[in-house]
């Protein structure tokens, strides 16, 4: 079961007035999930996280069923040509893989460098003490050695870890304890999304359900790849990859990516024309999920709960 953590930032908003550099370092919250579950994780007692009370009980997600590939603009280099567009025909799980097999795709092609084949660092003990210890110094407010840690077990010649990657990508994209390096910054989260496609790949291949052991990896370097591509953090602005990749994160159980999503869809954002009807579906499931967006309460009328067929 693959595990990750919250990535709101303190401070920020969810709908990008931010310009993405020197931003307030976020709580790092680890949480170890499938599609359906998610369940909030805390450090060994040695690391002082004992007394933390637990801030989310776990959440079933639910799915959506109906297809919005129609109204996507397809134009962009950072999308592959033969994108899974996955519709509300065959069964949930059927269609969570297809949304998993999509994820995969944008993290292995559209645009970025083909990853090697190195060995990865995903379920190691020492490996894991070690990014919840980076986890420690910067919630402690020692981001120097927090990022240099990052670095270390992010690196792709050294652990090579999907975690740490993504963890470094976003250390380095907003300045925490180092120097701003945006460009740099999206190099890391692209060696994230790959790496853990790879293994998603395979596990798919092999007829594993609910994913492998990359997944949360996977999903949460495919939204902020997204954040990458909406904001122009170190690459140029993509409208379009921004809303697949939030879309893809979306329907994996990312409740960031679901009000991002539904955002995308009440702006006409990445695509040909608006649609309220599925902004709202978005919108309130990321609310069912537990992340609320303030003044929506729009989402509940009858006419965009119960839309015309």
């Amino acid at each position: 079961m693959p595990f990750g953590f919250s990535k709101k930032d303190k401070g920020e908003e969810s709908h990008g007035h931010s310009n993405g550099a020197n931003l307030p370092s976020p709580e790092f919250r680890m949480f170890r999930s499938d599609t359906s579950t998610q369940e909030e994780i805390f450090a060994p007692a040695n690391t002082h996280h004992d007394e933390k009370p637990k801030k989310e009980k776990a959440k079933r997600l639910s799915f959506l069923r109906r297809s919005s590939s129609a109204s996507a603009v397809n134009s962009s280099e950072h999308i592959p040509e033969n994108l899974v567009s996955p519709t509300a025909e065959g069964t949930k799980g059927a269609e969570e893989d297809k949304w998993e097999w999509r994820a995969s795709q944008l993290g292995l092609g559209g645009g970025t460098t083909p990853v090697k084949e190195r060995s990865l660092s995903l379920s190691d003990q020492g490996t894991d003490n070690n990014i919840q210890e980076a986890i420690r110094l910067h919630e402690e407010g020692d981001l120097e050695n927090s990022t240099r840690l990052f670095k270390q077990l992010a690196d792709p010649n050294g652990a090579n870890n999907p975690l740490s990657q993504v963890l470094y990508g976003l250390a380095i994209r907003h300045g925490w304890g180092c120097q701003p390096n945006s460009e740099e910054a999206v190099k890391y989260l692209q060696a994230a999304a790959a790496n853990s496609a790879l293994i998603e790949q395979e596990a798919l291949r092999a007829g594993m359900k609910k994913g492998g052991a990359a997944k949360g990896e996977l999903v949460l370097a495919i939204f902020e790849l997204g954040n990458c591509f909406r904001h122009g953090w170190g690459t140029e602005k993509d409208p379009v990859a921004a809303f697949n990749y939030y879309q893809t994160a979306a329907n994996l159980g990312d409740t960031d990516a679901m009000n991002e999503t539904g955002w995308c869809y009440l702006n006409g954002y990445g695509l040909k024309k608006k649609d309220k009807y599925m902004s709202a579906k978005y919108y309130r499931l990321a609310e069912e999920n537990g992340n609320k967006t303030v003044g929506n309460s729009w989402i509940y009328k009858d006419k965009y709960v119960n839309p015309p067929k």
